[in-house]
């Protein structure tokens, strides 16, 4: 069943280009500067989330509009650190996977080219949002709605780059999948984007804890009615829920996806993060329940095994796709081998080919082929008119051609310039006969 799946999976070539750094080197980049770069977008989707709740919840308690404008001081900052640390891993898919990113891409067409304009979007929003805090003071439903516009967008982009990054697991639908409405359909798009939702809570109530916490932030000169504790309690419990649910999404993931990717290796990894995960589930629960006083003892216990847990789930991450992918890839490497022994060979047969000078009955034909063919055609647009536009033209006017040929220039708007060929004048001649001879 699986070997008549691959008979019917498309497998292009590769680009047979040397990669710039070894591959392991590569794969070791792509995960770390991955989790990075999703450790701040979780916080940039969090943080906008909570920042609208909060806003919404401030209508009718003013702590809570201060609250809210406090987390969005630190979303532009978050976002920032995404868009610079989503380089790397942007990159390292790109030449680890060329031809599934690529492939992917193109499948989900508009929707993939529409992340940078959202991008653009959401940010200029949430800098808008930041700077008229105090202009809309007295316009609460717009300043609101500028930070839920930003919500939406920046919950829609990720879903776009898991579409893609999901459709890359699947090359044995890539002949059925038609858009990015299509793709949404794969079982496990849905599972995934909880799974991110989720994981974006829970850092964002993590960090937030932190952030409140520091002594040196004065939370008395901005809270009247908040204490610093409940501030906190809350943002540990958004963690702990938020961490509790996964166990339940998580498995959902894994359930969802095909089993092609499944190994020992895999399981291990995962298994390992979970462990890790409940002794912090423990300390989160045990500073929620207990004395005031007591809920930060151990914060960095928790940050450190969470840590650990979404490295160990980064890690299972690229070890799916790699275990998912190994056999198409090795299809791919034997159809770009053959295409390289078929170049090389060509090639050969080209070099060891005895020459032909061209008669002068045919030497406009061979100086055409040279040249010209790249651009032109007998009856279609290329890159260049057709030769019948050009008989239309020169049909009486040999001089007007050869003039042309030998100082081309940029006529209408629709057709690039004309670059010069370099041709002697007998070439000229000749090439000019060619083409006017033709019908």
């Amino acid at each position: 069943m699986f070997n008549h799946i691959l008979l019917q999976t498309p497998v292009p070539r590769d680009l047979p280009l040397d990669l710039p750094l070894p591959k392991e080197v590569l794969i070791v980049l792509l995960v770390f500067s991955f989790l990075l770069h999703i450790l701040f977008v979780n916080l940039m989707v969090g943080g906008s989330i909570l920042t609208l709740w909060s806003q919404i919840k401030g209508l009718k308690d003013k702590d809570y509009d201060t609250l809210a404008h406090e987390i969005a001081e630190t979303i532009t900052v978050n976002k920032s650190l995404a868009v610079v640390l989503g380089v790397a891993p942007l990159l390292s898919i790109n030449t680890l996977y060329t031809v599934y990113f690529y492939s992917a891409n193109a499948l989900t067409g508009i929707f993939w080219i529409s992340v940078i304009p959202l991008v653009t979007v959401a940010f200029l929003l949430t800098y808008a949002h930041k700077y008229s805090w105090k202009v809309l003071e007295n316009n609460k439903s717009l300043h609101i709605s500028m930070m839920g516009l930003s919500v939406a967008i920046f919950l829609f982009i990720p879903l776009i780059f898991l579409v893609n990054i999901n459709l890359m697991l699947f090359p044995e639908k890539w002949n059925t999948i038609e858009g990015f409405a299509h793709a949404l359909t794969l079982p496990n798009v849905f599972p995934r984007y909880f799974h991110f939702l989720l994981a974006s809570l829970g850092t964002t109530g993590l960090f937030i804890f932190w952030y409140f916490g520091r002594k040196s932030y004065d939370f008395e000169s901005h809270f009247t009615t908040l204490t610093r504790y409940e501030i906190r309690k809350k943002a540990y419990s958004l963690t702990f829920g938020a961490s509790a649910a996964q166990f339940i999404i998580g498995p959902v993931v894994l359930l969802t996806l095909p089993t092609k990717g499944f190994s020992w290796h895999l399981i291990f990894t995962i298994g390992t993060g979970v462990i890790f995960a409940l002794p912090a589930m423990y300390w989160i629960w045990k500073g929620i329940t207990g004395k005031a006083e007591d809920i930060a003892n151990n914060f960095w216990k928790v940050a450190l095994t969470l840590g650990l847990t979404i490295t160990f789930m980064g890690s299972g991450r690229h070890i799916y796709r790699a275990t998912a992918l190994a056999p198409h890839q090795k299809l791919v490497e034997a159809k770009t081998i053959a295409y390289q022994k078929e170049v090389k060979k060509a090639t050969e047969e080209m070099k060891n080919a005895p020459a032909e000078k061209p008669s002068s009955d045919n030497a406009g034909e061979a100086i055409f082929q040279a040249k010209c063919s790249a651009c032109h055609a007998v009856d279609v647009k290329v890159v260049g008119p057709p030769i019948k536009e050009m008989v239309s033209i020169y049909k009486n006017d040999v001089k007007g051609l050869h003039d042309w040929i030998l100082k081309p220039g940029k006529k209408r708007p629709d057709y690039p310039q004309m670059p010069a060929l370099g041709l002697s004048e007998q070439e000229i001649n000749d090439v000019s006969k060619y083409i006017l001879e033709q019908k």
